[in-house]
């Protein structure tokens, strides 16, 4: 004889069950990709910014189409490092950021600077970037999905470790400075301390007011030209009066 089926009710509570959806996963995947996205911003310009963007390198790597070490190479080669690196520098200061942010280290001497400094003017730009990311070290250090980043930055016997190398690294050097500064495209640091430090007396004096303060430093003016006419009349009388 068969046993007859037990009968049995629904007692799990669905509201307090969290739900597991593939929304929610996409969400934390798009979260981790534009966490990588930034620190490689981050590693090769310091800080992002919204207006120079990559956006189809970014669509790029985010549909999985390219490697992050792909992604490293379009943001050497793109139109805002050629513009603020490449065309500031020389080929030794050129060499010098390159490796501190696709390497993640200095340079180790300064035969190792002169010897990359020649491969950029010999071959190119274009190819020193693949000379770097193609290298050895980078593949070992990095492969093809890690952004690159600081290999050492911890010193012995201090609490605190070095600063960041693309902030050691200042965009442009001396020279790019001063010829800045030639042209009129740049104020030199004397000419801002001087215009900066100006007294309240020299800004009324050389910088010309607008608007309400307009009026008052002309009325101030004519008030203070008229007394000073009045004192001096004062004074002509009361020295050619004949008592």
């Amino acid at each position: 004889m068969a046993i007859p089926p037990k009968s049995s009710t629904v007692s799990t509570q669905n509201s307090r069950v969290e739900a597991v959806s593939n929304q929610n996963i996409e969400s934390n995947a798009d979260n981790e990709k534009e966490k990588l996205i930034k620190n490689c911003y981050q590693q090769v310009f310091f800080h992002l910014l919204e207006n120079d963007r990559e956006s189809y390198l970014e669509s790029q790597l985010r549909n999985n189409s390219i490697t992050v070490r792909d992604f490293m190479r379009g943001l050497f080669l793109s139109e805002r490092f050629r513009r603020g690196y490449v065309e500031c520098n020389n080929n030794y200061r050129l060499a010098e950021q390159v490796v501190a942010r696709a390497l993640g280290r200095k340079v180790y001497n300064a035969e190792e600077k002169q010897s990359l400094s020649i491969i950029i003017a010999e071959k190119g730009f274009n190819y020193f970037i693949d000379y770097v990311l193609d290298s050895n070290e980078y593949m070992e250090r990095f492969g093809y999905d890690i952004p690159p980043s600081e290999v050492s930055r911890v010193l012995p016997g201090q609490a605190k470790g070095s600063v960041p190398l693309y902030q050691q690294y200042p965009r442009y050097g001396i020279d790019w400075q001063k010829n800045l500064i030639s042209n009129r495209f740049m104020m030199s640091i004397n000419d801002h301390l001087l215009y900066s430090n100006k007294t309240s007396l020299e800004k009324l004096l050389y910088e010309k007011p607008t608007g309400r303060t307009l009026k008052l430093w002309i009325l101030a003016l004519a008030t203070t030209t008229g007394i000073a006419i009045w004192i001096i009349l004062a004074i002509f009388r009361s020295t050619f009066t004949i008592n």
